[in-house]
Parts: structure tokens; sequence; C-alpha cells
């Protein structure tokens, strides 16, 4: 009852003026930033960290959120009239959803990827409103050696999971722990890899480093690669809804969708991606005599991932809100929000920052009703802005990028700092290095080196501290499992 009840005060919170307003710019913008093709919610709300300094923290986590569910909702646009998807967790969605629009059915895939976006957030967000206090609870018994080894399996995941390699993985993950080392050690008071230059003392700042990483680096990549000539829109009528036969095909996936979502986007490196192939081979088994139509238009091959990947976008709040840890790319940039306001999440957060954290999840229900408004009766709006010119876009990503690490840093050291960590970001993207890595280890290294130390301080530095309890030794297991399965699993694969 107490959690209802602080939920209501977070529905209070949320419905002022002030919050409704950052929501309904955030799904706006979430959506906008999902149909347009090469930028996802990561490089949006990277780009948009620093008005932190200037915002309030609910409003500006309000409007995260907000981006963070709208670029889930607004990346199937592309990936069915486009067959280019906007995120990387739409690209399932592409394979059936763009058939359905070829053969004149791109209203109803747009139909039922909105709905079951909703269906699968609500449900989502609601799974959220009901484990985040246990898992918070249960997170406050967990000592420096734990949470050292739940960084350590988060590191491991993160980095072999996302990317063409582990090995990638792991090396980006490496330049991430490197940057977050740079500054002044706060134990001993010397100065660490800051190569002479005062500014570096301070450390890297963390908003610049990922505005550098996310939109600098992304967009410029993203720009090197665009294709030339018109782009080809399949045209499609106004969107209200499903008849009742598209409904009745769809409602099943929907739910599936969301049981396979939810979970696995709460555990470290699971994210929506992997989420949404898993959803759609799971439909493709379970199609029976409709299995024929996968590959030529099945609307379960839409419905299903479409609401697997809305699910695992609330699954990854879990972990991020109880216990501090990112499990997607958007999650660590959003964990950056919080740490440039003060504010560490983890297990005391509930407890510290009640107000905040209920009103960011009760506008996660009001964001999910907005989304709905905006993908139905709007999805020829939103199909018109994939004829923007692409180099007034980047252009004004990049020049927004520049103002806001200006603004962040008050110095031109901040703009110097920029380049080079968005010219790092590039080279990363341009060689196959996987950007979520570096920023993990940027944000959770220095996470991860002050448990580790006062694990190691009250043992009197027996390392066999890190090992001592149950819980432990089963996170390191996890993670050597994480490094190793990947590079098996593709040793059996090349033999065959």
């Amino acid at each position: 009852m107490a959690s209802l009840d602080l939920l209501l005060d977070g529905f209070a919170s949320a419905l002022s003026v002030q919050n409704l307003l950052f929501a309904f710019l955030g799904v706006l913008l979430g959506t906008l930033v999902g149909v347009l093709p090469g930028i996802g919610p990561a490089m949006t709300v990277a780009l948009l960290l620093p008005i932190t300094f200037t915002v309030p923290p609910a409003a500006a986590l309000i409007m995260f959120a907000g981006i963070y569910y709208g670029g889930m909702y607004g990346g199937s646009t592309t990936s069915i009239l486009l067959n280019t998807p906007g995120e990387s967790a739409s690209i399932v969605t592409a394979l059936e959803g763009n058939k359905m629009a070829k053969a004149g059915r791109g209203a109803q895939a747009l139909a039922t990827a909105a709905l079951g976006s909703f269906v699968a957030g609500t449900i989502g967000t609601l799974l959220l409103s009901l484990v985040a206090v246990p898992v918070a609870t249960w997170a406050t018994s967990l000592t420096s050696a734990d949470y050292f080894a739940l960084t350590a399996l988060a590191f491991c995941t993160v980095a072999a999971m996302l990317g063409n390699s582990p090995l990638r993985g792991v090396a980006s993950l490496s330049v991430g722990l490197y940057l977050g080392l740079v500054g002044i050690d706060k134990l001993t008071g010397q100065s660490r890899f800051a190569m002479g230059i005062d500014e570096l003392n301070r450390g890297i700042p963390v908003v610049i480093a990922a505005v550098g990483l996310f939109a600098v680096g992304e967009s410029i990549y993203v720009a090197s690669r665009l294709r030339h000539g018109p782009v080809h829109v399949i045209p499609v009528s106004r969107v209200w809804g499903l008849p009742k036969a598209d409904l009745k095909r769809s409602w099943k996936p929907w739910l599936r969708g969301t049981l396979i979502g939810f979970p696995i986007g709460a555990v470290p490196a699971g994210g929506a991606d992997v989420t949404t192939f898993l959803s759609y081979a799971t439909e493709k088994k379970l199609a029976g005599k409709r299995g024929t139509e996968f590959g030529k238009g099945a609307i379960e091959g839409v419905a299903g991932p479409e609401a697997a990947n809305n699910a695992a976008a609330a699954g990854v709040l879990v972990p991020l809100l109880t216990l501090g840890l990112p499990t997607s790319a958007t999650a660590a940039v959003m964990l950056a929000a919080f740490t440039s306001y003060g504010i560490q999440p983890g297990p005391l957060l509930f407890d510290t920052k009640p107000e905040l954290v209920w009103a960011l999840i009760a506008s996660l229900y009001l964001g999910n009703v907005l989304l709905l408004v905006l993908n139905l009766p709007l999805a020829g709006m939103w199909v018109k802005l994939l004829r923007v010119p692409r180099p007034y876009l980047y252009g004004g990503i990049l020049l927004c990028a520049s103002l806001g690490a200006f603004a962040a840093s008050q110095s031109v050291a901040g703009l110097l700092v920029l380049v080079v960590i968005g010219a790092l970001g590039f080279a990363m993207r341009r060689y196959g290095w996987p950007i979520a890595p570096a920023v993990l280890g940027l944000i959770l290294g220095p996470v991860a080196e002050e448990n580790l130390r006062k694990a190691l301080q009250i043992s009197q530095g027996d390392a066999g501290v890190l090992l001592t309890s149950t819980f432990s030794k089963v996170m390191f297991a996890l993670a050597l499992l994480a490094i190793f399965l990947p590079l098996i699993l593709r040793r059996r694969t090349r033999s065959y």
C-alpha cells in the first residue's frame, strides 16, 4: 500500500503543468529521433544532457525517459515504410513490416506496432512499479564486494554482447575505464593520466564525454555514410486502429512479447535488441499453418517484436533505478544525467528521493498514452520528416553539441575535449567498436573502483573477500560465462 500511495503522489507530480510539458516534449522528440534513421534516443539524450544545469531533476529525467520510450515507438515507422530501422531494436520489425507495407497493409503494420507498444509499455511500467521497491530493498543487503562483482558482470556482459566481437567490446570498455580514471584520485590526491594539463585534473566531464561519443562521433559517422538521391517512402493513409481480424492475430503476440521483453531488458546487457529477435523467433515457431506467411508480411512478426521492444525499455529501468546499473546505451546516458545532479541511482534512491523516482515512473504511464495519440493519427506527418535534408540535420546536431559542451564547461577547453572525444567516437564506430561499453566504463568505472577499494580495506588487502559470498561467486561466474560463451558459440558455428 505504501508503494501505491507513493505512486499516486508521483502522478500528482507528473501531472503538474511543468512536468507534463516536459513529458510531452520528451515523447515528441523521442518519436522524432526514432523516425529519423541514424539518430537514436541515446544520441538525443546525450545531446540534451547540458540542460541538467538549468532544468529541475524531475523535469529533465521525465523528458529523458519520454525520449527513450518515444525512440522505441518511432523506430517502427521507418522500418515499415522505408525498410530502414531508425533504431537498432527495430531491425526485426522491418522483416515483416516492410513486406506488409509493400502489399498495401502499411496502415495495419503501423497500427499493430503502435498498439502493441502501448500495451507492452503500460504492462512493463506496471511491472516496474511492482518489482522496483522489493529489488531495491534486497539490494541494500549487498556488500562492497557484492557490488563490485555486480559491476564486473555488467562490464563483461555489455562488452561481450554489444558490437561485432567480444574483443572489440572489451577494447571499448577499456577506453571508457581509462577515461574514468583521468583526474585527481580521491583517496590519495595524486593526479592520474592528466598529462600535466590542469583541466584534466578535474576529470573528463561525463556530459561532454557522452555528447562527444554519441552525438558528435555518431553523427559524423552516419553523415559520412548517407546515401545520395531521393528517399523512397511507401505512402500510407491515416492510421486509426486495427481491423478485428488483425486484432485477433495481434493481441497474443503483444502479451508474449511483453513477457519476453521485460525480464530480458532487466538483466545486464539484455536490452531491446536481443528481445526482438527472441520474440520474432517465438512467433514464427508458434505460427503453425501461418508460418508460411513469415518473410512475406506476417502481422505477428511486427506485433511481437514491437511489444518486446517497448517492454524491454521498461525492464531496463529496473536495474538502473534500483542498482545504478545501465543495461543499454540510453540507460547509460540517463545514468550520466543522474550523476550530473549529484544523484546516485541505487538501493537508497527510493528512500532518499522517493518523490523523484515515483514521479518518473508515473510519467511513463502518461507517456504511453501520449505516444499512442502521436503515433496513430499522425503517422503521415512523421513520414514527411524523412525528407528533411540530412546535411541540415547533422549540422544542427554538431552545433547543439558544441553549444552544450561550452555551456557545461564554460571554457574553450570543454570544446577541445569534445572535439578529441568526438574524433575518438567516430574512429570507434568506423572500426566497429561499440560505443555503449565505453560510456558504461566511464560512468561505472569509478563506482567499481570505489567498491573494490572499500572491500580490500575492510579485508586488509585480502583479495579473497571478493569471493566470500555466494552472490559474488555467482556474479563472477556469470561474468566469465558472458565473455567465453560467445567465443565458444562462434567457434562451433565456424566448425559446421
